[in-house]
């Protein structure tokens, strides 16, 4: 019997459309419906028994934490199922780093989850979504893709959420996996496997959604030449539960921003430092006393990622060695 999967579809370029076929600026991201999308590529019956469900339309920009709850939420419904053997999320890219690294952290089963997108409009020359889509259900209906948490495939690439990183603004080789390297390659009709997922993810998470109704509110700070204490002045002021530094180099911490950054930790909001570079390894100690001012080092994590993180981490607790605990395990 072919693998039953399901497609969940929230909107994006894949889902876009442009006026013209060789232009990319002002296309308009998710006008297309998923029972287009899966029109559109006729082939996908080949290699499962596909159906869609419109979760969300909306330019990834746009994405919610609360539509990344329900995402995760009824992803696990499905995949409770015995008629279900794997999901495949289409999703825009912009935030497609954030969406994969929350379901990798949420998703309670170790079925297929396999999230894809693409960098050009449905209608251009050239365009890669359909294609991103069928390697997508390749991956998701291969026998080998059970327990390596959640994937995104794109340009023939197996990436996992954790590694993920959007590297170019348009090109269709814009996601890498800079400091892991791939999980696997897509050729024809067979999904190619190296390695696994890294630390807890998915059936092995720390973490469980079941029943939440919103998230902590978390904010990132940007460090720079010459910052100060105002951005993280005011996130504390609007309510901030917790706060990314994204520091310069190691995720260092200026002389300006640090009373901040001491003042709201003491004010019971956890602060995690992070590298503004996105690439690298940040542990505690490294030129800040993370352990002395009560803050917690990011480890690899880029600072949209160590916010989603941080966002579940506080669904737990608030205390910074806890929530360290979290990030050097997952």
């Amino acid at each position: 019997m072919a693998p039953r999967l399901r497609l969940l579809a929230t909107g994006g370029t894949i889902a876009g459309a442009s006026t013209s076929a060789t232009q990319y600026v002002g296309y308009r991201p998710a006008v297309t419906a998923v029972d287009e999308l899966l029109a559109a590529v006729p082939a996908l019956t080949e290699v499962a028994a596909i159906t869609g469900e419109q979760l969300a339309q909306v330019a990834s920009q746009d994405m919610t934490g609360a539509v990344r709850l329900a995402l995760a939420q009824r992803i696990n419904a499905l995949l409770t199922a015995d008629n279900c053997d794997g999901v495949i999320v289409t999703h825009g890219t912009n935030t497609l780093e954030e969406t994969a690294w929350f379901l990798n952290l949420t998703v309670r089963s170790r079925k297929p989850v396999v999230l894809v997108g693409a960098m050009r409009p449905a209608n251009a020359l050239s365009a890669d979504g359909p294609m991103n889509l069928f390697r997508a259900a390749v991956v998701a209906a291969s026998e080998h893709a059970t327990g390596r948490g959640v994937m995104v495939v794109m340009n023939d690439r197996i990436i996992g959420a954790r590694d993920l990183h959007k590297a170019d603004t348009m090109t269709v080789d814009a996601f890498t996996s800079p400091l892991f390297g791939l999980m696997g390659l897509v050729s024809d009709r067979r999904a190619h496997f190296y390695r696994g997922g890294l630390r807890r993810h998915t059936a092995d998470s720390a973490f469980d959604v079941s029943g939440l109704q919103s998230l902590p509110r978390v904010h990132v700070a940007y460090g720079h030449e010459d910052d100060d204490r105002t951005a993280i002045d005011a996130f504390v002021a609007a309510g901030a539960e917790g706060i990314v530094h994204a520091g310069a180099g190691t995720a260092s911490v200026s002389q300006r921003v640090k009373p901040a950054i001491l003042d709201a930790v003491a004010r019971g909001v956890v602060v995690v430092r992070a590298p503004r570079g996105a690439h690298g390894l940040v542990v505690r100690g490294m030129e800040f006393d993370d352990a002395a001012h009560g803050t917690v080092a990011g480890d690899t994590l880029s600072p949209p990622k160590a916010r989603v993180l941080l966002q579940l981490a506080l669904t737990h607790t608030r205390d910074p060695g806890a929530v360290q605990a979290l990030f050097d395990t997952h």
